[in-house]
């Protein structure tokens, strides 16, 4: 009976989580789409996501096309088709290692970070200061995030495809001996639209989830120094979670047969 009984424990416990997450989701999104909006810390969280995150993305990027341009060549050449390496590139970035990587780069850097402010405001009474205030703190601190999360996301996406695709051309070109004129050609007529557009909705709702995470993971914070730090570290675990998890369901959406 114990046994059952720790095991209804945690049933219940993860129930009260998913249906607090549900309420904290459905909040948000409607102070989203209802006014006051604050333009200048949206502003301030784009920069934040987006500005200060392109260095580790763009890295992230180039070796990977870089790596994936070595890989296929070697796995190709077994089979003598190396005229291949510019298609497995771009479709390999713009569908899936572009999105997921940026992703999981800034769910460590951004995910981890607004865990840690809106956690240390929370624990040290910040977020009732703000209602008393009269300043609701979804407004203030959550629909910034969000709104930046989703927006910015996809531009940074948009970025690391050209970077890692460029990166995938440099080693092809000067390392494995490939003509320029015909691996851009190559790689132009592989790509479709809809490999880029999917990749970019997926972004979307990384970001999305990204900074949701974040933000509900502070929220609801607990304990001093050592909630604050949970809090960080469920953030970044369950938005990469997450990340991997809506990766499947929306290339099932967009390839799914």
């Amino acid at each position: 009976m114990q046994f059952l009984a720790l095991i209804g424990s945690v049933v219940l416990a993860f129930l009260g989580h998913l249906g607090r997450l549900a309420i904290f989701t459905l909040t948000a999104l409607s102070h989203c789409v209802r006014p006051p909006i604050y333009p200048r810390l949206i502003g301030r969280q784009m920069i934040d996501i987006g500005y200060y995150s392109l260095p580790v993305v763009g890295l992230t990027a180039i070796f990977s096309g870089m790596v994936l341009a070595l890989q296929s060549y070697t796995g190709f050449a077994r089979f003598g088709a190396e005229s291949a390496v510019a298609n497995v590139v771009v479709i390999s970035l713009t569908r899936e290692l572009g999105p997921v990587l940026a992703g999981l780069m800034v769910a460590g850097r951004i995910g981890a970070s607004m865990a840690a402010e809106i956690g240390t405001m929370r624990v040290t009474e910040q977020l009732d200061a703000l209602t008393t205030l009269s300043t609701n703190p979804y407004k203030y601190l959550v629909v910034p995030r969000i709104i930046a999360g989703t927006l910015m996301l996809p531009a940074l996406v948009l970025i690391a495809d050209i970077i890692g695709v460029f990166g995938g051309f440099v080693v092809s070109a000067y390392k494995l001996g490939f003509n320029p004129a015909a691996y851009i050609s190559n790689t132009y007529d592989f790509m479709q639209p809809l490999d880029v557009i999917s990749g970019l909705v997926k972004a979307a709702v990384f970001g999305f989830t990204i900074a949701l995470m974040g933000c509900y993971s502070g929220y609801y914070s607990k304990g001093g120094a050592q909630g604050v730090g949970a809090a960080t570290t469920n953030a970044v675990v369950s938005s990469s979670i997450l990340i991997l998890t809506f990766n499947y369901i929306i290339t099932e959406l967009f390839f799914g047969t």
